[in-house]
């Protein structure tokens, strides 16, 4: 195939025709995503239907970017849960929800960089861009805080309605309290105006459900019928406890302690076996009795009923789905390592998984790229070192050089073995690479000279105006998608963050590099 790969791919539009090819060719896909947005909106328009056509969603997980899924669920697209809800958009109003506590914290949203103050800003923003409806802010958990009147009076004069919602004391086992006048009836009452009403927030803990059952007491006594359903995609309910889909959940929440079980609600009241996990089954006999308070009697039995998920109908290769889980179960420990070694981390979420492996039958030697990156660490005499698994079962490794970290120098081999470029062959000589670098250290006063990964991109886009063997590198990127890469050291952000764009899964050894990558 390498030989046929080099006669052809000098012309830009065989080289993408060749990579949707290897794509499909190579790519195991374990998820029909277009069955999911199709049998997902369907079942939450009937459950929409069953509320006399007023439902607030509470959304769980991430939205626009839920890369977890799409790791574990080989076909899911990260925007999926967007694009479902995009065939109900015109039914659909979105609620954000931030905490006034995270106001005064100024939280940090560690995957982005920004406070959630500002994120609550960029959610907007980008809902109303795709087409959404944005209806209002509701700050929750306000307690008089002085941080959250000026973000109120700021998200005003933006001309964006905000509510405040407040600090209930006894939340959430004081029922009677909760559910009266100065419980959730003194909560500023969300205007809404259409059928779905969405209910999303920057992060955890912001307080979704409460406002959803706020909502709920006040439309009530507003003389309005309207219900609650939870769209939450893991643990997958209608998937084996013991999964890999679902152990890789647990894998992902181990700095929660959160711990899948069978529903016991569910099995006392069907006969049947389901999936939840502890905090939303320790709670729903306060849930319960909450519903009563508000509706009279409980429409649900369990709080698997509560849920709208049908992921579990959508997998189209269970075989593919539990190999991505265990390569992500993998991933998640290396993860917790890396936090461990950084000081943000602790050992109980790093035994926790490590307890994970026993239960899935793999070590970190499961992973390939992991072992070869190990491999040419010790041919190397202890350098700095990479490797990668591609789609077809190859491995590709690298050290790092005096000239590129040895991530970078990854991407450069595994884009030149992609595109049918010998490994012999130079893209860059030192000649340019040199100028950048002494930029690096002279200008911007950098202490390591290396190129990092995103420096080699631009190197690479900027001589690929003139030289067809960097054209055809940079047109063979897109087939790292979905790759799994293991690197002996712990990579820089900057590193970390063009693998994740690029699609790879990426491990690194909780070791510095003593000599800098």
């Amino acid at each position: 195939m390498r030989t046929f790969v080099l006669n052809i791919l000098h012309i830009p539009k065989i080289l993408r025709t060749f990579a949707s090819f290897f794509k499909k060719r190579y790519m195991q896909i374990g998820f029909d995503n277009d069955k999911y947005i199709r049998i997902q909106s369907e079942h939450i328009k009937e459950r929409i239907q069953n509320f006399g056509n007023k439902l607030y969603l509470e959304l769980g997980g991430k939205l626009f970017d839920d890369f977890h899924a799409s790791r574990v669920l080989p076909g899911f697209m990260p925007d999926s849960k967007l694009r479902m809800l995009h065939e109900l958009r015109d039914m659909i109003e979105i609620v954000i929800v931030i905490s006034a506590v995270d106001i005064e914290k100024n939280k940090v949203r560690q995957d982005l960089g920004i406070t959630y103050d500002m994120d609550v800003l960029r959610l907007r923003d980008a809902f109303i861009d795709r087409g959404f409806f944005v209806g209002s802010v509701v700050i929750t958990h306000y307690n008089g805080q002085k941080s959250a009147e000026s973000y109120r009076a700021k998200l005003e004069r933006l001309g964006i309605k905000t509510y405040f919602h407040y600090l209930i004391e006894g939340y959430p086992h004081n029922v009677d309290f909760i559910a009266s006048d100065e419980g959730f009836g003194k909560d500023e009452y969300v205007e809404t105006s259409r059928p779905l009403v969405v209910v999303t927030a920057p992060g955890p803990g912001s307080g979704k459900m409460a406002v959803c059952l706020s909502q709920l007491y006040n439309e009530r006594a507003h003389g309005n019928i309207a219900g609650y359903a939870k769209f939450e995609t893991f643990p997958v309910w209608n998937l084996p406890l013991k999964h890999p889909v679902n152990i890789a959940y647990e894998a992902a929440t181990a700095d929660l302690n959160d711990v899948n079980s069978i529903d016991p609600f569910h099995l006392e009241a069907y006969g049947k076996t389901a999936i939840n996990y502890n905090r939303d089954i320790e709670i729903f006999p306060v849930l319960n009795a909450l519903f009563e308070s508000i509706y009279g009697a409980n429409p649900y039995k369990s709080p698997t009923d509560m849920g709208v998920n049908m992921v579990g109908f959508c997998i189209s290769d269970d075989a593919v789905c539990c190999e991505a889980s265990k390569q992500e179960i993998i991933r998640r420990y290396y993860t917790a390592l890396n936090s461990l070694a950084s000081g943000s981390g602790n050992d109980a979420e790093v035994n926790k998984i490590a307890m994970l492996f026993k239960q899935v039958g793999i070590n970190s030697a499961y992973r390939k790229s992991t072992v070869a990156a190990k491999e040419r660490k010790e041919q190397s005499l202890g350098n700095a070192s990479a490797a990668i698994e591609l789609a077809d079962g190859t491995i590709i490794t690298s050290e790092a050089s005096d000239l590129l970290g040895s991530s970078a120098a990854l991407l450069v081999n595994a884009a030149k073995y992609l595109a049918g470029i010998e490994h012999s062959v130079k893209l860059f000589s030192q000649d340019i690479i040199e100028p950048i670098q002494q930029t690096k250290i002279e200008r911007l006063h950098s202490r390591n000279p290396r190129l990092h990964t995103d420096e080699v991109l631009i190197a690479l886009s900027v001589l690929s105006l003139h030289d067809e063997n960097c054209r055809r590198a940079l047109a063979a990127l897109p087939l790292l998608n979905g790759c799994q890469a293991h690197s002996t050291v712990m990579v820089p952000e900057e590193d970390r963050k063009i693998f994740n764009k690029l699609g790879i899964g990426l491990t690194c050894d909780p070791a510095r590099n003593k000599h800098r990558q």
